[in-house]
């Protein structure tokens, strides 16, 4: 994750801070909580108006491509060999501009570490996700806390009805719902990569559950044996263990495991 200090060289101000998280080509953006509708990004005013200052993904590239050269654009072919690169990049043409636009007096710089104000918010996103049944979700969160959210009961203030709508298809469509994971850094769980529900609607929206990340951690350890651990403890070979899940009598929690076993949410961290 690379993350950029956002200036508005005209006004002199510091607006906010880019992030950006290169295993998913996504663009987060924390704006500064001073800013008002008349110092904030255009794009971004109406959120500024409600009190919100985390921008979406969604919005964040929009905001980045208002500032770069398109992707149509005829000559793009003699541009990419020019600057040397094999593909088109968003975040390295922002980088070749310095995020300078004709719109506005907005650019970046490269950050050496995260404002405290990104770190305090980053406190509220998640670290892990996990579909449960009756179309719940249990959400863990950096700040240790963890909250089971009611999707078919979620609510955001003005947009209810735009939520409603995009968590439908989640709701009728169980191997959507059970694509559900981790977004880049925690802001968000996404459904497929392409339904996102923020993690401070999740936070809010939650019912807290008196369970940490490390008691779920702890049960995984203790209480999810292989075959060769679960035969150990039964006292019977393989075989035996097969025949007793065949008549039902025992269900295996995930079949065909080799190897080890690792956490969905550390694994997408690690691209990041």
């Amino acid at each position: 994750m690379n993350h950029y200090r956002i200036f508005d060289k005209d006004n002199q101000i510091e607006v906010g801070t880019l992030l950006y998280y290169e295993g998913d080509r996504a663009f987060v953006i924390e704006l500064r909580e001073e800013l008002d509708a008349w110092t904030a990004p255009l794009m971004f005013a109406g959120m500024v108006e409600q009190g919100i200052y985390t921008v979406p993904r969604e919005l964040g590239i929009l905001w980045v491509r208002e500032r770069i050269i398109p992707p149509d654009r005829q000559n793009i072919a003699a541009i990419l060999a020019n600057h040397h690169l094999k593909e088109y990049d968003e975040m390295k043409f922002l980088e070749l501009s310095g995020g300078r636009c004709a719109q506005d007096g907005m650019m970046i710089e490269r950050q050496e570490e995260l404002p405290d104000y990104v770190l305090h918010r980053q406190k509220r996103n998640l670290v892990d996700v996990v579909p449960c049944d009756e179309n719940e979700l249990l959400c863990f969160f950096v700040d240790e806390t963890v909250r089971k959210v009611a999707l078919g009961s979620l609510k955001d203030g003005k947009t209810d009805e735009a939520l409603r709508e995009g968590i439908q298809p989640v709701l009728q469509n169980r191997a959507l719902y059970e694509s559900c994971r981790v977004g880049s850094g925690g802001y968000y769980a996404t459904f497929n990569d392409s339904i996102d529900l923020p993690a401070s609607l999740l936070y809010r929206s939650g019912k807290r559950v008196p369970l940490s990340l490390k008691d779920f951690y702890a049960f995984v350890r203790k209480n999810l044996p292989d075959t060769t651990e679960s035969s150990l403890l039964l006292g019977c070979t393989r075989q035996n263990l097969a025949y007793m899940v065949k008549q039902g009598r025992i269900t295996p929690v995930r079949e065909e495991v080799k190897g080890n076993l690792y956490l969905k949410g550390d694994l997408l961290r690690s691209r990041e």
